[in-house]
């Protein structure tokens, strides 16, 4: 089997993306149809059996891809590893900055350190990450960059870390489309709601029954799909997206649309998309 893209096979054909978090979840589930749309794709992750795994599901899947381990929090990791890309793929035409992490708690009990682990990882990784690109590549050829945040909007209780740092890379995103614009880059978001995918596995017992629960409080009545997620990156990064710029596309079935007081009826006539032929189940969502 091969992943079912919606895009034609030789969009991305003999051009290079950057993925980082690419070892696991929303980020793999990318990479695979970036590779499979033609596209080289380095993959950016800070544990090397997770990328190097993802590589070799690519290469035999007949795909084109190179693991790197980075910490992006870092700034000279990350001045490395954008400058090692570009040398062994021969240049740079995209990033989908898709790497973050966080735990839950409420604010009250965030220590100083917690909060900034968070926000380095989520808004300041994302930020080193893609002025390297910028500065190393794109500047010079043009391109696209795609930063994935969280439906943060209205708060995000028991997450306030992540939602302050998500908040901010959207406006990253908008403040980058316009100094960018220029050099012919163009700078997105996509904040993904509640999608199926292993991350949701990290989170402690206690919240097994509420993860399970999701999709009841979503209008389309369930999760999303990573695939769901990939295609809405591949058309961002795409020429049928040439005139979008500083946008953020929300992709959760219209559960940050205001509806807490409207009742939600059972759902018909909507199918999930999951083209990716290697996704995995969370083990959260299959087991009894």
């Amino acid at each position: 089997m091969s992943y079912q893209s919606v895009f034609k096979a030789d969009l991305f054909q003999g051009q290079t993306f950057i993925v980082t978090g690419g070892g696991s979840g929303i980020g793999r589930c990318t990479a695979h149809e970036l590779a499979a749309l033609g596209a080289k794709v380095a993959l950016v992750g800070r544990k090397s059996e997770k990328v190097e795994t993802v590589k070799a599901e690519i290469l035999e899947d007949g795909g084109i891809a190179s693991a790197h381990v980075c910490d992006i929090r870092e700034e000279e990791p990350v001045k490395a590893t954008v400058k090692a890309i570009i040398a062994e793929h021969g240049g740079l035409n995209g990033l989908v900055n898709n790497a973050g992490g966080q735990f839950p708690s409420p604010l009250a009990g965030i220590n100083q350190k917690g909060w900034e682990t968070v926000v380095r990882t989520n808004l300041t990784g994302g930020f080193l990450m893609a002025r390297e690109a910028y500065n190393q590549a794109l500047s010079k050829t043009g391109g696209s960059i795609v930063n994935i945040v969280a439906d943060m909007w209205g708060g995000m209780p028991g997450m306030g870390h992540s939602g302050a740092a998500r908040a901010g890379m959207v406006n990253f995103t908008q403040t980058a489309a316009v100094e960018w614009a220029a050099a012919g880059v163009r700078v997105n978001a996509v904040a993904p709601g509640w999608i199926a995918s292993s991350g949701m596995d990290n989170y402690p017992e206690h919240m097994r029954q509420w993860i399970r629960s999701l999709g009841d409080n979503v209008p389309l009545k369930r999760m999303g799909t990573e695939s769901e997620i990939s295609a809405a990156i591949c058309f961002l990064l795409s020429p049928g997206a040439a005139f979008i710029n500083g946008d953020c596309l929300r992709i959760d079935g219209g559960a940050s649309q205001g509806g807490r007081v409207w009742p939600f009826p059972k759902a018909r006539n909507n199918e999930p998309f999951n083209g990716f032929h290697r996704a995995v189940t969370p083990k959260v969502l299959s087991e009894d």
